[in-house]
């Protein structure tokens, strides 16, 4: 990697082709940035000082075709938006002074190709408004070309007495990179970018994949499933939560994919290697070191299977999920919720894994219900869940495909980070541990569809329709009866963040009723206060804690003894 200070003259020098990547994301400034760029611009002239641009990250691209007029390439990692901008500004502005020469001098190859190639999104717009001979505005019809509408807005605002060509060209600054070809874009990108929006695994690896020379096959092998339609690119576009970070689902595929790839024993993939494809901050380099080390250079070892898993992936996985209801048997639905609602992507690979080679419907749902039961088990009683990726990458190695086989493997961990809680441990688990108000409101979620008669009167929420509730407050304190000591206060205050006093319910209780004393946290203050009565009314979770005429510790172990019941009755997986 080569950083250094450049001013435009020392990026397009008559000799260099600059592309972006063909299926590189479409030029996406707006107005706003438009008109800071001819602010900077006028600054640049009036105070005769250098202003800098950012950063351009280039990597050495391919050679030259018979008949092309560049003796060097580079591909833009970084900087497509800065550049198309500053050559659209200085189009306009030459136009306007009469001085397309200079124009042609500086930013075309030899006075003739212009020096920056566009991919596929904006190669016509941007060719066409580099075509222009006079300052005036473009025809733009829809769909309308972002290109195009930077282009007019120049002809509409620039103020060319107010500028100088010259001046510049020689003080916008910018910090060029230069990478190698066999340095990893994607991490250096988004190590300087690490405040910004990231180089996404998915741009990456279509560009690996596909070249302006394969566009039937990037037609036939991605566009067809990722870029269908406007709800497909939706689907793929949609972010989630993963972590201490967000993740495009589109992402969460291919690592998910490559976690399955790499699983196959006919690879033999080393130890080191597999540590290394675990990371997902070089997950497109790790695809370009697994084609080039394990299969030849052979591209269509994946391509081949890519396509059905992404159709897989979008039948099953669903992360608008959390706003619907679920049933209440065993499936995909409710495993959804695990992953989405309570954030358990780790899941996903393992799951697809499933939805893509047990053929027999029932012998998936089993399965699912053996996975959900698993991780609420360990959700109750607040165990590690560090080593799941491990765990659910070994059950693909192992080429675990029936319930039998997948409830044996999970029966058979002994550690703490993969054993299966005991029924006492479950037990004590809704009695004593204190978990996230997320992990409770899951739990209880879980439990309430289980347990929800198929003719209530009232319907069954999505997992965001529902809200955490203490029944006995933390504030207690302020309208509670005072415990006889300091010590069976404190008792109190951990025992009333235990499932038994825990509750879901439609709507948040007025702060006046969710601190009030028993009676009037049932009924409330009126239509406009109203308390669990009316709030809570058809919630199973719920029906015998409205009927209590006082809520006490001993009512709290109660119901969560009762929790126990129903979750030891739904969460069975030992052998």
């Amino acid at each position: 990697m080569d950083a250094h200070k450049a001013i435009i003259t020392n990026i397009f020098n008559n000799s260099t082709l600059i592309e972006v990547p063909f299926f590189q994301r479409s030029y996406v400034w707006k107005e706003d940035l438009w008109s800071r760029m001819i602010e900077d611009m006028e600054y640049i002239v009036k105070t005769n000082k250098p202003h800098f641009f950012g950063s351009i990250i280039l990597k050495e691209g391919r050679r030259p075709h018979p008949g092309e007029n560049f003796t060097d390439c580079r591909t833009i990692v970084d900087g497509q938006q800065r550049l198309t901008t500053f050559l659209l500004f200085m189009k306009v502005l030459c136009l306007k002074l009469g001085q397309s020469t200079t124009f042609d001098c500086q930013f075309r190859i030899m006075g003739q190709s212009i020096a920056l190639r566009h991919g596929r999104n904006d190669i016509e717009a941007f060719e066409r408004v580099m075509a222009s001979t006079s300052a005036d505005k473009i025809d733009n019809p829809a769909p309308q070309s972002r290109i195009i509408e930077a282009y007019n807005y120049f002809v509409d605002h620039i103020d060319e007495n107010k500028l100088n060509i010259m001046t510049v060209m020689m003080n916008a600054q910018f910090v060029r990179i230069d990478l190698n070809a066999d340095e990893d874009e994607q991490q250096i990108f988004n190590t300087i970018n690490s405040l910004g929006v990231n180089l996404t695994t998915s741009e990456l690896l279509k560009n690996y994949f596909f070249s302006r020379d394969t566009i039937s096959e990037y037609e036939a092998k991605w566009a067809a499933v990722f870029e269908k339609d406007d709800d497909a690119k939706s689907y793929w576009d949609t972010e989630i939560e993963t972590g201490r970070m967000k993740r495009a689902i589109i992402d969460i595929f291919f690592d998910s994919f490559f976690q399955i790839f790499i699983q196959d024993k006919q690879y033999n993939i080393s130890n080191d290697d597999k540590i290394m494809y675990a990371r997902v901050d070089s997950l497109a380099q790790s695809y370009q070191h697994f084609i080039d080390h394990y299969c030849g250079g052979d591209k269509s070892v994946i391509l081949n299977q890519m396509k059905d898993y992404a159709i897989c992936f979008k039948t099953i996985f669903k992360p608008d999920i959390c706003g619907a209801s679920i049933p209440s048997t065993f499936g995909i639905e409710r495993l959804n919720i695990i992953i989405f609602g309570l954030k358990t992507s780790t899941l996903i690979p393992y799951a697809l894994y499933i939805a893509k080679n047990v053929h027999n419907g029932d012998e998936r749902r089993v399965m699912y219900g053996i996975l959900e039961s698993y991780i609420m088990r360990r959700m109750v009683v607040h165990a590690l869940t560090k080593n799941y990726n491990n765990l659910f990458t070994a059950l693909i190695h192992n080429e675990v495909l029936d319930a039998n086989s997948l409830r044996t493997k999970l029966c058979s961990g002994n550690d703490a980070t993969t054993y299966i809680p005991t029924d006492e441990e479950l037990l004590d688990g809704f009695q004593k541990s204190k978990l996230t108000n997320l992990q409770a409101r899951g739990i209880l979620y879980l439990l309430e569809s289980y347990i929800r008669p198929a003719n209530s009167a009232t319907l069954l929420l999505g997992f965001d329709g529902y809200s955490l509730e203490h029944l006995m407050p933390k504030k207690w304190r302020n309208n509670w009866s005072a415990c006889v000591s300091d010590e069976l206060a404190k008792q109190r205050d951990v025992k009333l963040l235990t499932l038994g006093n825990l509750a879901i319910i439609p709507q948040t209780l007025n702060a006046s009723i969710r601190d009030g004393d028993w009676a009037t946290k049932k009924a409330g203050k009126g239509a406009n206060k109203p308390g669990l009565e009316a709030c809570a009314k058809g919630l199973a979770t719920l029906n015998a804690v409205l009927s209590e005429a006082e809520w006490t510790e001993g009512k709290i172990d109660a119901r969560a003894r009762w929790l126990y019941g129903i979750a030891e009755k739904l969460w069975t997986i030992h052998l």
